[in-house]
């Protein structure tokens, strides 16, 4: 067993620290003689927010400091969105607990005061996976960058005169914010990032994880292994516009995929299903697939 004082470790922003304290919470229930304390820090991406996350080099700057806390032993534990998280991780530094999904769908927020979608809507966002699908929904929407926690882009949204955003709503139901969405997109209108929704708890290779056993949910777990296995099969990070979601349908995995081509710009979905303990399988012929159909556009 892990020994009793656990120290975790989160980014500093509101939403984070709730996540890490539903873990936390998680583990406290489960074993109540175990001291536990969240520890946060400042990761680089949450510094610099001038920029894309592709001009300062991808959302692997939201666990960098993490990841070195870990590996020095200043924390035993991390805990991240998952979708956050990149595809390939330091080998010693393993996910070791997926915990349930929360609500997987993206959400259209409008800027304080306005009460409906003007004819050519400028939206803030910097995700190019959720301008490509809204775009679809919204063929007269401009675009705007916008970065930060979601305190702080509900303040640029006033401040630099957008008429709204999208966010995860997972995010806004971890912060009892669900009030602000005025829209629910579908995971057909809106596919989600790869993750989204999911809690992943981070530690060292050699650690004992018996205190996670209650945490790791199977289904998130299956679900998370095909979505990232299709991302790092097409060499996509986390900026990447390619996207990826999977649910259970009758004992077996629905998965979604969203391919984008860099040559023209041009994407397209498709979905695929298969048997649970072929997930990593599914993903990555899910995208073979899809790469061959997009090249022969």
């Amino acid at each position: 067993m892990m020994k009793s004082r656990i120290r975790i470790g989160s980014r500093g922003s509101r939403l984070a620290v709730v996540q890490a304290e539903i873990i936390r919470d998680r583990i406290q229930t489960a074993h109540p003689e175990c001291e536990l304390e969240i520890i946060t820090m400042k990761t680089t991406g949450d510094k610099i927010l001038g920029k894309s996350l592709e001009a300062i080099g991808g959302k692997g700057l939201f666990v960098k400091e993490l990841d070195l806390a870990l590996q020095d032993g200043r924390i035993d534990l991390a805990v991240h969105s998952l979708k956050d998280v990149p595809m390939e991780l330091p080998e010693e530094l393993p996910i070791l607990a997926y915990g349930k999904r929360e609500d997987p769908r993206d959400v259209l927020v409008y800027c304080p005061g306005l009460d409906g979608m003007p004819e050519q809507p400028l939206i803030g966002s910097s995700s190019r996976r959720r301008m490509l699908q809204i775009k679809a929904l919204y063929p007269e929407a401009h675009f705007q960058g916008i970065r930060g926690n979601v305190q702080t882009r509900l303040k640029k949204l006033v401040d630099e005169r957008m008429d709204a955003t999208i966010l995860a709503a997972a995010g806004l139901n971890r912060l009892q914010m669900t009030g602000l969405a005025v829209r629910y997109f579908s995971v057909d209108e809106m596919l989600p990032a790869a993750g989204q929704g999911i809690l992943a708890v981070q530690g060292r290779r050699d650690m004992d994880v018996s205190l996670l056993r209650g945490i790791d949910d199977a289904e998130s777990r299956v679900c998370a292994i095909a979505e990232r296995a299709f991302i790092k099969e097409l060499d996509g990070g986390c900026t990447s516009p390619i996207a990826a979601y999977g649910e259970m349908k009758e004992g077996k995995i629905l998965l979604r995929g969203l391919y984008y081509r860099e040559e023209d710009g041009s994407w397209f979905k498709d979905a695929d299903t298969g048997e649970i303990h072929k997930a990593e399988e599914l993903g990555r012929s899910l995208a073979r697939r899809m790469r061959q159909r997009g090249c022969l556009k």
